[in-house]
């Protein structure tokens, strides 16, 4: 969903989350989650990294934005375009891979 149209209040399904549609929805479900309160205290590079072995393909970072815009929602953060995050996980990753 846009991060526009989010309303907290009605936080139903997984589709209901900002930048969720159908594709990100069904790697969610892959991964064991089926509500958004299951995505709280998730770490969005984890879920990336079992979603990759579980599908067996890197897929594209882009989507640790998504779950990076998902799991910051959950933690109570308005909704945000998961290209807000681009930057901040280039930094992380930069930083993870310099140690």
């Amino acid at each position: 969903m846009s991060p526009y149209k989010v309303d907290r209040a009605r936080l139903q399904q997984l589709t209901d989350l900002p930048n969720v549609g159908q594709a990100t929805a069904d790697d969610l479900r892959l991964l064991g989650f089926h509500s958004p309160e299951q995505l709280t205290g998730e770490c969005p590079f984890d879920m990336y990294e079992r979603l990759c072995v579980r599908t067996g393909h890197r897929h594209d970072p882009c989507v640790i934005d998504v779950f990076m815009s998902v799991t910051h929602f959950m933690r109570g953060e308005p909704p945000r375009p998961w290209w807000e995050f681009t930057e901040t996980r280039k930094n992380i990753l930069a930083g993870a891979s310099t140690k």
